[in-house]
């Protein structure tokens, strides 16, 4: 039987060998989410979706609702576009600046 201490110890051991990696050097990884282009994509299908349905969709019964939405939405997918292409223009010249011709 394995005495319970022994065991902590041990595991309190293995944390602190020099070979066990505490996560700082590696790089994150990144999700299909933290892409700038994601919030303006999915903004913008919601803002078609509202116009489709406010004005080409006979069959909704909550007309006035989608073309309020629609005139409304419309701003937001404009304004984080906007932003996404900055976020990106940004990123694009740190890079070129850390590279040696």
């Amino acid at each position: 039987m394995i005495d319970p201490d022994q065991e902590q110890q041990r595991l309190a051991d293995s944390a602190r060998a020099p070979d066990a990696s505490d996560g700082a050097d590696e790089e994150e990884t990144s999700s299909p989410f933290d892409h700038p282009a994601f919030l303006p994509v999915l903004l913008w299908g919601l803002a078609v979706w509202f116009g489709f349905d406010g004005w080409f969709n006979p069959k909704i019964e909550a007309v006035m609702f989608n073309r309020y939405g629609f005139g409304s939405w419309w701003s937001s997918p404009l304004y984080f576009t906007i932003q996404s292409i900055r976020e990106v223009r940004a990123r694009d010249r740190e890079s070129d600046g850390d590279r040696v011709d």
